[in-house]
């Protein structure tokens, strides 16, 4: 089932690239390629196809993040399956992530189950959606609640490791009733345990062991994915400080020596086994949190699809009335503005994507020359007709010379569209009744264009202006309108700014793109 399916593991140790590679291997994934960082593997990506992409996410030169944010701004990689690996990680760069695309995370320590789990869910649910069917959506809504595997038992699990059968059955007693509790009398047996499916939540571990002692057993745990991030206590007899720093330097939560106080023990274990659950219920928040963002995006998706049907039926019909020889002439010019704004909300649904891939850095711009006069003499005439009733006069002027070549913009007609319309919507909406509202189109470097309206914009939210759902004294605003219209002006290597002129009660907003050339 998954001999065909290609990974790409990056990871700064080589031992857990290798390891990760025997964890893939051992289910069936033998096609799998490894890389230091994310410099390397983005090498990789460009010249090799790969299904899954496996990665740490702190890494030197360049970090796992930095990998996804680079993978999602290209096309060829935007919709590749990511599994993020880390150990401690910010909340906030986990929701980056997550509105990223990741497929899956595993906090460390995590088994080849888990993995396993991971690979599954990436590869059926994939990084980014690629069908917007309600029947394909609901088929990924269906794989993303599948139940993780058991990986755990109701009561946490703590191994025992020591060569003497008395201190193993003085400890177990000690903790008997509290804990699940595995034993082991040698080094390799622990290890066994440690990097099995179901190792311990915590490790007890003497120091001075025949064969393999409990430093040894220690340093091999750090090396695998299944045991790195279990924590160790060392129960020992040594008692001299380089013994142990030699054992903090292995990762030891704590260091105890014999004889031992069970009181005393009992306590620190149950401190750590504290630690335990925090680990594991952290790993049940980021997998709530991708399951939220995957049903999020999937009901975007459904819904999208579900509007975007009936307005097209919609339309079809006003065109078979506009057709028809008996509506007259003013029902025509009705039909024609309802027809606009069926074209304008169905814009918006198209525009929502492309927003969510420029606030994720997954967007890349395919520049083209824009008719920016005539852009804007429609957004104008539209206008005009929507709020004919506020008695606006509305006039769209430019500085080019009469018979010269008209200015063209370079970028993406849909997302100029949206700014301008979106800006002139707010400066007839703020103007007064009967007042004045110009567009002004200017030629330069750049093109600018200035769209002014009587009326300044609210001292009290002059400064956040583009931000994100800033609004005031807008009843039912949504704050959206000037955040877009910068996102899509910077997106498009352009800028919106805006200057306010309290003496002649006006408000300015200035749009930079640039020409096409």
């Amino acid at each position: 089932m998954y001999n065909q399916i290609r990974v790409l593991v990056v990871d700064d140790m080589e031992t857990m690239r290798k390891v990760t590679a025997a964890q893939l291997a051992s289910v069936g994934i033998e096609h799998v390629e490894l890389a230091r960082d994310g410099a390397e593997a983005l090498k990789l990506l460009q010249s090799k196809r790969f299904d899954i992409v496996v990665s740490d996410l702190v890494m030197p030169v360049m970090s796992g993040m930095d990998l996804l944010r680079a993978m999602r701004s290209q096309p060829k990689l935007e919709n590749l399956p990511f599994i993020i690996i880390t150990a401690e990680a910010a909340r906030s760069s986990i929701e980056d992530a997550v509105a990223l695309g990741i497929s899956d995370l595993l906090v460390k320590p995590y088994t080849a189950n888990r993995l396993l789990q991971g690979v599954k869910r990436a590869m059926q649910v994939g990084a980014r959606r690629q069908s917007s069917s309600p029947a394909a959506v609901a088929s990924r809504r269906d794989a993303v609640r599948q139940p993780h595997l058991a990986e755990e038992t109701t009561q946490a699990t703590l191994l025992l490791v020591d060569d003497t059968a008395d201190n193993l059955h003085l400890l177990a007693e000690i903790f008997k009733g509290s804990y699940r509790i595995r034993a082991a009398h040698h080094g390799q047996k622990a290890l066994d345990i440690c990097f099995s499916d179901n190792p311990p939540d915590l490790v007890l571990l003497d120091v001075m062991m025949p064969g393999m002692d409990g430093f040894e057993v220690a340093r091999r745990m750090r090396e695998h994915p299944n045991a790195e991030g279990i924590p160790i206590i060392f129960v020992t007899a040594l008692t001299d400080e380089s013994a142990k720093m030699k054992g903090m330097e292995l990762g030891a939560v704590d260091f105890i020596s014999k004889p031992l106080d069970p009181v005393q023990l009992k306590l620190r274990v149950n401190n750590f086994m504290r630690y335990v659950a925090l680990r594991k219920q952290l790993q049940a928040d980021y997998d709530n949190l991708l399951e939220t963002a995957r049903l999020r995006d999937d009901m975007d998706t459904m819904m999208r699809h579900d509007i975007k049907g009936p307005l097209t039926g919609a339309m079809s019909t006003l065109q078979l009335l506009l057709d028809d020889a008996d509506t007259t002439r003013r029902q025509g010019e009705q039909l024609r503005l309802a027809g606009h704004a069926i074209l304008q909300v169905m814009e918006m649904i198209n525009l929502s994507t492309e927003l969510l891939k420029i606030e994720t850095g997954r967007f890349t711009l395919d520049a083209k020359p824009l008719p920016i006069g005539d852009m804007l003499r429609r957004i104008v005439e539209m206008a005009r007709t929507t709020y004919s009733a506020r008695q606006l006069v509305i006039a769209v002027d430019t500085d080019v010379a009469v018979g010269s070549e008209a200015p063209q913009a370079a970028g993406d007609a849909m997302l100029t569209y949206s700014l301008l319309n979106n800006l002139l919507k707010n400066a007839c909406e703020a103007a007064p009744i009967a007042s004045r509202v110009s567009v002004t189109l200017s030629v330069g470097d750049a093109l600018s264009i200035a769209i002014r309206n009587q009326g300044v914009v609210p001292e009290e939210i002059r400064e956040r202006l583009f931000q994100k759902h800033a609004t005031y004294g807008k009843p039912g605003g949504s704050g959206l309108g000037t955040y877009s219209a910068k996102l899509l002006a910077n997106a498009q290597c352009g800028d919106v700014s805006f200057a306010v002129s309290d003496q002649d009660d006006t408000s300015t907003f200035l749009v930079t793109l640039p020409k096409s050339r």
